[in-house]
């Protein structure tokens, strides 16, 4: 291992043992009396960590800004202003000499690039950590997109999971979060999914099978791959003259329909999900293009995900549930996704599952009071955090691509009603899967009846819960102000029990000073008795 990889690990493993410590030290020094003056300096202090870390990422590219971009998804684990300040994170870094890349190539093809290419853009169109996009022309004059791997790669890569597994086994050993992660299983996800990207063969190999599926889809395009030309390092394929789909100014010079694209897109990346099991897992806008006529066409399929044929079963039942408001349903299909460990409380996420799909329906999360607002985000982040709520390794990707797609969605559409396009899909899925079976059991019988009905039968708790909320809401206030009245008394006994201890450690010290035998029993009995309190008071 060169000087090179021994300062990259180091600099990663040392910026996670700083953070790990600073953490530590800061929950310690607060223990107890989590005032929103101390949630403010916890705010600070993460805000800086993951400026510092986009900082690092952004510096040393390869695995670190893959793994910014997976961290700010993680909603469950990492607090809010770490995720904003990583929010946004993209894959960009400057570009290497051209003569690199065409060193690249001629390794890679073993003759001249020339010999294959009459021409070869000046500069990357494209340049991120793992390749660069060269736009090239054939000897026969086809037009082409030529993907090169940038030199070192291969180098970095392997330090960065080093230096990975040594973050891993610090956090398992030194941080609470092996409760809501699996990190062996995550490792061993990075390593297949991220591992995948820098083997080009893998990606043509993807983007061949995505070709197939989505062939009869209209609107939709997968460009050509040229085997003849692809490697491990390079890659080839038709050359794509399109937009950013984000790219709001080209969608209103050719006259498309912001809404139409985003059905058709959402659509998209529903089929991924629901047929096959695959799905793009890096579907951000540069990886979505948009022709002048409104085709959508789906690139860079190095990083693929796989959904297994019994998780899609419980994806079904939780799409049902949603849809037709049995949230008991929804539950059972967390848990069969392995989401929700068995003593979790279920009547509590029943509520909570029940609260943010209202609140979403409703448009209530734009148009509530934000004290509101603030209160029921506040309230789910601490039922994630309190709850045994867990994201499976295997489901790591799909959490991030899902965050990343619903966000290019809003960009095309900000009015986008998610609900309304899932619904008839996830119905004509649903009935496939039984068509598939051949059998439409009582089990299945009775749940469609139980789910068609749930809007009668939820009527009722919906008018309770109307009529009970501004109850709901003077007992928030109250149990708030109750909690902060037994949190002062907390630390006024905890200041008595600190100030006897001081005085009961000075009589123990005179009384040995003194030898006075009598003294120093009692002594002893008050300052221990007096630690005992200062520990048992939270």
């Amino acid at each position: 291992m060169n000087q090179f990889t021994y300062l990259r690990i180091y600099r990663i493993v040392s910026m996670a043992i700083r953070f790990y410590l600073q953490v530590s030290i800061f929950q310690r020094r607060n223990r107890g009396k989590w005032t929103p003056v101390v949630e403010q300096r916890w705010n600070e202090l993460v805000t800086r960590q993951a400026k510092e870390y986009k900082e690092l990422a952004l510096k040393l590219g390869g695995l670190m800004i893959k793994l910014g971009q997976f961290l700010s998804t993680r909603a469950d684990i990492m607090p809010p202003s770490f995720l904003a300040e990583l929010e946004g994170l993209t894959d960009r870094v400057p570009s290497v000499p051209r003569k690199d890349i065409i060193e690249v190539l001629e390794q890679e093809w073993n003759v001249e690039h020339s010999n294959y290419l009459s021409e070869l853009s000046e500069a990357a169109i494209a340049s991120a950590s793992i390749g660069e996009v060269y736009k090239g022309r054939l000897k026969n004059g086809t037009e082409v997109a030529v993907k090169v791997q940038r030199p070192g790669t291969d180098r970095i890569i392997r330090a960065d999971f080093q230096a990975m597994r040594i973050v891993i086994w610090l956090a398992k050993k030194f941080t609470p979060f092996t409760k809501q992660v699996d990190f062996d299983q995550l490792y061993v996800e990075m390593t297949e999914t991220i591992g995948a990207e820098l083997n080009f063969v893998r990606e043509l190999q993807n983007g061949r099978a995505f070709s197939d599926r989505f062939a009869e889809m209209n609107g939709v395009h997968i460009p050509l791959y040229y085997d003849e030309y692809t490697t491990r390092r390079v890659l080839v394929m038709e050359w794509i003259e399109g937009a950013r789909i984000t790219d709001i100014s080209f969608i209103e010079e050719h006259g498309l329909d912001r809404h139409e694209i985003s059905e058709r897109l959402f659509i998209l990346f529903l089929e991924q999900v629901l047929y096959g099991g695959q799905f793009h897992a890096d579907p951000h806008g540069g990886n979505i293009l948009l022709r002048p006529d409104g085709t959508i066409v789906l690139i860079d399929f190095g990083m693929i995900g796989t959904i297994s044929e019994r998780d899609s079963q419980a994806i079904l039942l939780i799409a049902e549930g949603i849809l037709f408001k049995n949230y008991e349903q929804v539950l059972d299909g967390l848990e069969d996704l392995r989401f929700l460990l068995p003593h979790a409380d279920r009547n509590l996420l029943e509520d909570a599952v029940e609260r943010l799909v209202a609140a979403y329906e409703s448009n209530e999360l734009m148009q509530m009071d934000s004290f509101v607002v603030e209160r029921l985000l506040k309230d789910m982040q601490d039922i994630v955090r309190t709850q045994p709520v867990q994201l499976p390794a295997e489901f790591a990707f799909f959490g991030r691509a899902a965050s990343i797609f619903v966000g290019v969605l809003h960009v095309l559409d900000p009015n986008v009603d998610l609900f309304a396009l899932a619904r008839p899909r996830v119905l004509e899925w649903a009935s496939t899967k039984r068509e598939g079976k051949g059998i439409f059991g009582k089990e299945d019988v009775l749940r469609w009846v139980l789910n068609s009905t749930g809007p009668a039968r939820v009527f009722p708790k919906k008018l309770i819960n109307f009529l009970e909320e501004p109850e709901k809401m003077r007992n928030y206030l109250e149990n708030k102000e109750g909690r902060e009245r037994e949190h002062q008394r907390d630390m006024q006994s905890r200041m008595f029990a600190g100030i006897f201890a001081l005085v009961s450690f000075t009589g123990i010290s005179l009384s040995v000073w003194f030898w006075h035998e009598a003294f120093l029993w009692v002594s002893s009995v008050f300052f221990v008795g007096s630690l005992w309190a200062f520990r048992a008071i939270r």
